[in-house]
């Protein structure tokens, strides 16, 4: 609705031949603190130097142009230097709610995408370490941002791109080969891999080892890639044991070495030479991009093994072939800001058109309770297994509270779904650009602004839904406050997803879905539902609410629950 009061205000302000912009509109636009007052008010005060007149002498001739504009409004009406707007509110709350009941699953979607397609690369782990929780950010943010362009009718790709190429694997290679084991690698793959990296990064001479072993893999050397084909796949299964936990599925596992094959390498460089971008510095090959203020972007190192900025380089190439992507997004930490710019920027003077669709989405880091860098106590690497099984035991706990005499398969299937929503949320509630505290403790409380608290609103709504027969035909007495909020918060779900579209920016989503939550049940414990004259559509609302709640949660990943 607000959006309908905005679109009524620029055009009045169009016919008075002001020059105004949108958002201009928006970031005046206020609520009026009390409903006696309006819905919405719009002060004329920062018009007054545009138009050389008092604010009450704009705010009547803004009133007038505006005239009398359809049956969503009981009054407009002028306060001094304001314009107060009065809507139908019953008549608002009937389309609503029969828009929801009708719509279900597809309310609040809109065709911006129209089927082109948008890729989107994201969680990325690296082959022979474990799922650690940096890498936790970009799986939870990225799978949220694909969800809201699938919302906005795009055609999604999603990539994880692995870690799957470099020195460190000469390293590994190596370090297996000296101190592998292989009862022990099949038992615990992630964990002995990790073993044998750190031996192998103790002393120098395993570097130079290392860089053999890895030039032998780029050669093709048959033992080489008899190991390293094992490494990857020993840690996919492991890592698609995660995703299955979340939820979160992908449609193309690739890495940096699908990006090494000689032909498409000597493509780029050829090309990247052809345009004079390649240059030769201490023997390495690099591109100058200083006078972007960008630096130097090394391609090619000196003993002539690739870097992952040419293996990127041809990766997006590629992939521009194989999708005919409109947008190509890759949700990656923000310690890679730089890297990407140089990487567009490369694209670009290539003579790829396509690199302006190219997308760096950043996220800031983890920290642990302290404010630091998160790091266990004794410094060791943090698995993603172990916080998963430790969220876990958090819920559990946290539900025998509640409900001491549950039965055990429940108390499992709804831990989990709890504990899930709890990560996901605790993460996406925050704007991904900033940095954030990893509290679990906090994250699964049912108390304020958590997962746990939205699902058991949702659960809620639920058992009140079970307690009585709705059915579809309602009459809307005088509304509450509450239900007047209610409804005006529902209603904004549509313009809440389009602009975590624009800003590809799910906390936005994530903090909608809190305060929904939150007045739906301040509604409840307001508003007397079963055995009411307003029981009908109040049940109806109830309903509405549930749909809408369950769509924004659908966006952040999150599984809603019947019973809490």
């Amino acid at each position: 609705m607000k959006e309908f009061v905005i679109n009524l205000l620029l055009n009045a302000l169009k016919k008075k031949e002001i020059k105004i912009k949108k958002e201009e509109i928006e970031n005046h636009l206020e609520i009026p603190p009390s409903p006696d007052m309006g819905d919405y008010a719009f002060p004329c005060f920062f018009l007054t130097e545009k138009l050389n007149e008092m604010p009450h002498e704009i705010a009547l001739e803004i009133r007038e142009a505006i005239g009398n504009p359809s049956i969503d409004f009981e009054d407009i009406q002028t306060s001094g230097p304001y314009i107060n707007f009065f809507l139908d509110r019953k008549e608002i709350a009937r389309r609503l709610i029969w828009n929801v009941l009708r719509n279900k699953e597809n309310f609040g979607k809109t065709n911006i995408g129209r089927g082109r397609k948008i890729a989107v690369e994201f969680s990325s782990p690296n082959i022979g370490k474990p799922f650690g929780i940096g890498h936790l950010r970009s799986t939870i943010i990225g799978n949220s941002i694909t969800n809201i362009c699938e919302f906005m009718d795009f055609k999604t790709i999603r990539i994880n791109y692995l870690g799957d190429w470099g020195t460190q694997f000469g390293k590994l290679i190596y370090g297996y080969k000296k101190f592998g084991d292989e009862k022990k690698l099949h038992e615990d793959p992630q964990k002995h891999l990790l073993d044998i990296y750190v031996k192998a990064n103790k002393k120098k001479i395993y570097e130079k080892e290392g860089k053999k072993w890895f030039k032998k893999l780029e050669e093709g050397d048959k033992e080489a890639t008899v190991l390293w084909r094992a490494f990857r796949e020993l840690s996919l299964n492991e890592f698609k044991k995660i995703y299955d936990i979340f939820g979160i599925k992908f449609d193309e596992y690739s890495g940096e070495s699908e990006s090494v094959d000689k032909k498409e390498i000597k493509k780029v460089v050829k090309e990247l030479t052809q345009k004079g971008l390649l240059k030769e510095s201490e023997g390495a090959l690099i591109v100058d991009l200083k006078k972007y203020n960008l630096g130097v972007c090394i391609i090619e190192k000196e003993d002539s093994t690739t870097i992952y900025a040419l293996r990127d380089l041809v990766a997006a190439i590629q992939r521009y072939k194989k999708y005919k992507f409109k947008k190509m997004i890759y949700e990656v930490g923000q310690e890679q800001i730089l890297y990407f710019k140089q990487i567009f920027k490369i694209l670009e003077l290539m003579g790829y058109e396509w690199a302006k669709d190219c997308i760096h989405v950043s996220h800031g880091l983890y920290l642990d309770k302290d404010g630091k860098k998160f790091a266990t106590r004794t410094g060791k690497t943090v698995f993603m297994r172990d916080i998963i099984k430790q969220t876990i035991f958090l819920a559990k706990k946290e539900i025998k509270k509640r409900f001491p005499k549950i039965p055990k398969q429940e108390l499992e299937e709804r831990a989990l779904r709890v504990a899930v929503a709890a990560m996901l949320y605790g993460d996406l509630k925050n704007n991904r650009s900033n940095n954030m505290i990893f509290d679990l403790k906090r994250f699964v409380s049912f108390e304020g602004n958590t997962g746990p608290y939205i699902l058991y609103s949702y659960a809620r709504a639920s058992s009140i839904l079970k307690k009585t027969k709705g059915n579809k035909k309602f009459e809307i007495y005088d509304l509450k406050p509450k239900e007047i909020e209610l409804v005006k918060k529902l209603s904004e779900f549509e313009q809440v997803v389009l602009n975590a579209y624009k800003s590809f920016n799910p906390s936005l989503i994530a903090n909608y879905s809190y305060n929904l939550a939150k007045i739906f049940n301040e509604f409840y414990h307001s508003c007397r539902v079963i055995d009411s004259k307003e029981e009908q559509f109040r049940l109806a609302l109830i309903e509405s609410f549930r749909q809408v709640l369950r769509n924004s949660l659908k966006l952040l990943g999150i599984k809603t629950i019947e019973k809490m």
